[in-house]
């Protein structure tokens, strides 16, 4: 049976998706799908609009990063459609998603924004979550924008220093 390639696309996403228990950002499914040259950038940036405007995905913009996530209009679809992914390219997502699962989770699980408060001072707001539960949520009151986007940009690499340290001290 011959099969739409852009069908193919969508399919694979929604099981990269499926397969995870956080959000995988844009640039993820981008760097896995273009790295094993399945498709282009184009038709890959076409497929995910499509999911999109289906609700087979849902988005979502943390900083500058999209984040994607499976809606249960795209898990029933996958649950029809699955059989029609090849056992190469499932184990081709399945060993991506083993090899890079801390990064990915980690990069999932950590958020920060900046913005200027009502009160004329810039807010830092971190974020750190585990499976679905929020761990810790901190906004920083910081007198410029550099510092607050010099916060933000650190909160990745410092994260679990700070809940740490945060932790130690509180209990």
């Amino acid at each position: 049976m011959t099969q739409d390639p852009l069908t193919l696309y969508k399919l694979i996403v929604l099981y990269m998706l499926n397969r995870v228990d956080f959000p995988l950002t844009k640039a993820q499914i981008t760097d896995f799908i273009l790295e094993k040259e399945y498709t282009t950038y184009m038709n890959l940036q076409s497929v995910l609009a499509q999911l999109r405007d289906s609700n087979m995905i849902m988005e979502r913009t943390i900083r500058n990063r999209t984040q994607l996530l499976i809606t249960e209009e795209g898990k029933t679809t996958l649950g029809f459609f699955e059989n029609r992914i090849s056992p190469e390219i499932k184990k081709d997502i399945e060993t991506y998603l083993q090899e890079k699962s801390i990064s990915l989770k980690e990069e999932a699980s950590l958020s920060s924004e900046f913005f200027k408060g009502t009160d004329g001072e810039y807010k830092a707001h971190l974020i750190a979550r585990e499976k679905h539960v929020t761990l810790l949520d901190l906004t920083i009151s910081v007198p410029t924008e550099t510092i607050a986007q010099s916060i933000c940009e650190k909160w990745e690499r410092k994260s679990q220093d700070v809940y740490q340290f945060l932790i130690e001290q509180l209990f």
